[in-house]
């Protein structure tokens, strides 16, 4: 009787550590120096990744591209971080975050390096610097996992949003590359970006740590099943949309703003910076709300409102800070989304979260490379961008069509549903 009652007392203080551990506040749920430093591995990385965005309309002059080259050299990164984060995803599962981040990084660093030394003064050069560049594209399928981990489900949507909130990286492309080109040339400031990137890649190597809770390595069959999941494929095509159209315009609007108002280079990037700021600013907003709300909510909002105000965006107007309002409201809509998505996507794939943001960043790379290239493809074939922002709204509403159809079964049978975590 005593024996069997002796483990009482530890099993309730255990139980009551449990719910203390569960109900402690975010900033005790984690790991903090992990979390800045992937947030900041996050932020240059974009930063380089959309570098040839904002530099578009001074290298196309230089070189002399038309609507279709320009649109595929600014997509070409995004192609290439899409695949690249496949690989990501597979190496972050056996290899750690932490190192698989340090040898992306060391890529970019030494390919920009080349790049800087050589120079570059082709469109096929350019094309290479974008593959390099999606080297660091790729550091989405790092970045998230490697502060995911940290945290426990219910504090998820705001790890994942403040981590992802690295894109906010556009922003200083948007605002510095322009001006800095303007000084000392485009191709010197691919050797001026190595700055941020060795003194990030320091402190990254010093601050950050992989979680105990890394899951074992598994063979590549393992990854190939998850692919047989139905729900791996609808987050593919809802990041498709939100992180797709978000890295899009980051890369194209300077060439829109340019091409459609006849602004300056340097103006161009101050509009692009604005818009890509508040799609920034907003993801770790989005990934609160799917906290408090609930992801298929949110996402279901996301997905309205996105898809009007890009039809409004195709509908056109001869007004600036009308166009530059739209842009404002599609990058904020779009960049909750991208929060939102990142709060389901660990409640779904916790034991596979390295190769499911390898999957799902490949969506959204893919949605990138689409309508940045479709832009400017479409501007080529009938002279304005609009049917590449008419289609894409299409494709919001597939998306929201998509969600309607799966939120049922997705609330009746996820297991953090029933632990009362809200999707």
């Amino acid at each position: 009787m005593n024996t069997l009652a002796m483990p009482r007392p530890a099993v309730r203080r255990a139980s009551e550590d449990g719910g203390a551990a569960a109900k402690s506040g975010f900033w005790q749920a984690g790991h903090r120096p992990t979390l800045f430093a992937a947030f900041l591995y996050f932020d240059v990385a974009f930063m380089v990744w959309v570098l040839l965005g904002p530099l578009a309309p001074i290298i196309s002059q230089q070189l002399g591209l038309d609507p279709a080259q320009k649109g595929l050299m600014v997509a070409v990164p995004t192609l290439a971080g899409a695949v690249l984060r496949l690989v990501n995803g597979l190496l972050g599962d056996r290899i750690g975050p932490k190192r698989t981040g340090a040898i992306n990084q060391l890529i970019v660093i030494v390919g920009l390096a080349a790049a800087w030394h050589f120079g570059v003064s082709s469109f096929a050069g350019t094309l290479a610097v974008g593959v390099i560049l999606g080297f660091a594209g790729a550091s989405f399928a790092v970045a998230l996992p490697l502060a995911s981990r940290w945290y426990p489900p219910e504090h998820q949507g705001k790890a994942m949003g403040i981590a992802g909130m690295g894109n906010s990286g556009t922003v200083l492309a948007a605002l510095f590359a322009p001006l800095l080109a303007r000084t000392f040339g485009w191709n010197n400031v691919l050797g001026l970006a190595l700055i941020p990137l060795v003194a990030v890649f320091a402190f990254y190597m010093v601050a950050a740590k992989d979680s105990p809770a890394q899951p074992a390595p598994k063979p590549l069959s393992a990854y190939a099943a998850v692919l047989k999941e139905q729900d791996a494929w609808w987050f593919m095509l809802f990041y498709f949309v939100t992180f797709g159209g978000f890295v899009g315009l980051s890369s194209s609007l300077p060439t829109y703003y340019a091409d459609t108002f006849g602004l300056t280079p340097v103006v161009a990037g101050y509009c692009t910076a604005a818009c890509v700021f508040i799609g920034s600013l907003l993801r770790p907003v989005g990934g609160a709300l799917a906290d408090r709300f609930g992801g298929v909510r949110t996402l279901t909002a996301v997905y309205s409102l996105a898809a009007l105000v890009l039809a409004c965006i195709a509908a056109g107007t001869v007004s600036l800070g009308l166009t530059v309002a739209l842009f404002l409201a599609a990058m904020g809509i779009l960049g909750m989304g991208n929060g939102a998505v990142f709060q389901l996507v660990p409640q779904r794939f916790r034991e596979e979260i390295g190769v499911m943001t390898g999957l799902v960043g490949f969506g959204g790379g893919l949605g990138g490379f689409y309508l940045a290239s479709s832009l400017g493809l479409a501007k080529k074939l009938t002279g304005s961008a609009a049917p590449g922002f008419l289609v894409f709204a299409a494709l919001a509403v597939i998306a929201l069509v998509g969600l309607t159809l799966v939120k049922a079964r997705w609330r009746s049978t996820w297991g953090a549903a029933k632990a009362g975590v809200r999707i």
